[in-house]
C-alpha cells in the first residue's frame, strides 16, 4: 500500500512542483486534480488540463512521475451531475477527465454523483442511472473505473440537504443495483462516514470488489456542539483533521483494507481547518498526515 494526496491542497503549484515536493517528503503518489480553469468550487484544484491532453503531453506527465517514483493513484473530478443547468456540462468534462486517463494509464476517476434538489431521492437515484449509463459505457470502452466519493456535502444545493446522494451503503446499493456495471465502485472515505453515524469499520470487506481508491481524511466530532446543534444540523458539529487528529480509528481501518485485498494507495484529503491558510501549513499538515500513517503501511 502507498501513501499519496489529492492535489487541490496546493492549487497554485505546478504538477511538476508538486511531484517532486512530495517524492521528497516520503508520498509515493499523487490523486490528481482535474477540473476546469474556470470552476469556482472550492478544494477543486487545476493540476492536469485534461481538455488539451494529447498523447505526446501525456507521455511527459508519465516521465514525470516516473523521474520522482512516483504513481497518479487517480484523476479526480468531482461535480454534481445531476444538476438542472449545469449537469450537462459537468458531463462533458468527466468524459475528458476519463479520456485522460486512458492516455496516462491511469485506472481510476473519482467523482460525485450530485444532487437535483427540486427532485425527491428516488427520482435523483433513477435520474442517475439515465446520466450515468453512457458515461459507464464510456468508461468501460476505455478500461477506466469510476470511483466515487461518498461525501454527502451537505447543504451544497439547499440548506440541510444532502447534495450527493452516494453517501451510505443502503444508496450505494441502490446505485449499484440501478447501474450493475464491474466498472462503477468507491473512492471510500471513511471521514464522512464516521459523522453519518456508518460503520465504516464493518462495511470494507463487503464491498471489497468496489473500493476502487481509499480517501485517509479524519473527522473530530464536537460534541458540545453536537449536544446544543443536533444531528439534524448536518454541519457545525464536527470538523474535517488530518489522518490521527481526529476520531477515525486508522489502524483497524487499514487493517480491514489489507484483509480484504486492497493494496493500492490510501490518499490524503487535506481539508483540515487547523493546518490551512499557507501553503506552508497545508505542506505541514500533510507531512504529519504521512508520519501518522505510515505506521500502519509498508
Amino acid at each position: 500500500m502507498k501513501i499519496g494526496f489529492l492535489t487541490a491542497c496546493l492549487p497554485r503549484l505546478s504538477l511538476a512542483e508538486l511531484v517532486s515536493w512530495a517524492a521528497a517528503h516520503g508520498f509515493r503518489a499523487l490523486e490528481v486534480s482535474c477540473w476546469p480553469p474556470d470552476n469556482t468550487r472550492d478544494y477543486a484544484g487545476v493540476h492536469l488540463d485534461v481538455a488539451h491532453l494529447t498523447a505526446a503531453k501525456a507521455d511527459e506527465v508519465k516521465s514525470l512521475f516516473a523521474q520522482h517514483g512516483m504513481a497518479i493513484s487517480c484523476l479526480t473530478y468531482c461535480e454534481n451531475h445531476l444538476h438542472p443547468q449545469r449537469g450537462q456540462g459537468y458531463t462533458q468534462h468527466l468524459l475528458k477527465v476519463i479520456d485522460a486517463a486512458e492516455l496516462l494509464g491511469v485506472k481510476t476517476v473519482s467523482h460525485f454523483i450530485g444532487r437535483n434538489p427540486g427532485l425527491t431521492l428516488a427520482e435523483n437515484l433513477q435520474l442517475a442511472k439515465e446520466v450515468f449509463t453512457p458515461i459507464l459505457e464510456h468508461a468501460g470502452a476505455k478500461g477506466v473505473r469510476l470511483g466515487i466519493e461518498n461525501c454527502p456535502m451537505p447543504g451544497w444545493q439547499f440548506e440541510g440537504l444532502a447534495g450527493n446522494v452516494a453517501y451510505s451503503p443502503a444508496l450505494w446499493d441502490e446505485l449499484f443495483g440501478l447501474l450493475p456495471h464491474a466498472h462503477l465502485g468507491l473512492n471510500l472515505d471513511p471521514s464522512h462516514l464516521l459523522w453519518l453515524g456508518v460503520d465504516y469499520l464493518g462495511l470494507v470487506p463487503e464491498y471489497a470488489d468496489r473500493i476502487f481508491h481509499v480517501h485517509a481524511k479524519d473527522t473530530e466530532i464536537l460534541d458540545d456542539d453536537l449536544a446544543y446543534k443536533s444531528i439534524g444540523t448536518l454541519t457545525g458539529w464536527w470538523r474535517y483533521r488530518m489522518p490521527g487528529w481526529g476520531d477515525v480509528e486508522w489502524g483497524p481501518f487499514i487493517s480491514r483494507l489489507i484483509e480484504s485485498g486492497y493494496d493500492d494507495v490510501i490518499s490524503i484529503e487535506h481539508e483540515d481547518p487547523i493546518w490551512e491558510g499557507t501553503e506552508e501549513k497545508v505542506k505541514g499538515g500533510l507531512v504529519l498526515g504521512q508520519r501518522y500513517l505510515s505506521q500502519f503501511v509498508l
